[in-house]
């Protein structure tokens, strides 16, 4: 019998530090830290590009950042608006372009050779395209989803 594939799994960084987000990602047996923002950078310490992939490697852990999963600009402001519907719109247009599709098949790939985590800002996935994307692999590879 197969083994079962690991979960997707997906964690938004707001509220948190970067050493218990990455002993988390570790604790779970992720090996990929696949970051889905547009823009990579944080005020919050520790959670812009450069450190972040330092800090993931010197654990183990490949950092990967597909800037086409991210959410354009009106997207994002839609969504620190309250507006998570008209986010979501605003996204799933976005994923119609090449750019997106191709960085889509690109995840894919990642998420199953190695067990991955989709990271953005947002706490709650529910209210975070990267639910949208965790959810578009799954039903390509049918993989489950865990939202850490």
């Amino acid at each position: 019998m197969p083994a079962t594939p690991p979960p997707i799994f997906t964690t938004g960084y707001e509220g948190r530090v970067q050493d218990e987000l990455l002993d988390r990602l570790v604790a779970e047996g992720v090996r990929v830290l696949l970051d889905v923002r547009a823009v990579p950078m944080s005020r919050k310490p520790g959670f812009s590009k450069r450190i972040l992939a330092a800090s993931a490697e010197a654990r183990g852990l490949r950092y990967v950042h597909l800037q086409p999963l991210g959410t354009p600009k009106p997207g994002r402001d839609a969504a620190r608006a309250g507006h998570a519907a008209e986010m979501a719109r605003i996204f799933a247009a976005h994923m119609e372009t090449d750019a997106a599709q191709v960085a889509l098949g690109a995840a894919r790939d990642i998420v199953q050779a190695a067990p991955t985590c989709l990271l953005c800002f947002e706490r709650d996935p529910h209210f975070c395209h990267r639910r949208i994307v965790a959810d578009m692999i799954a039903a390509a590879t049918h993989q489950a989803v865990a939202h850490l």
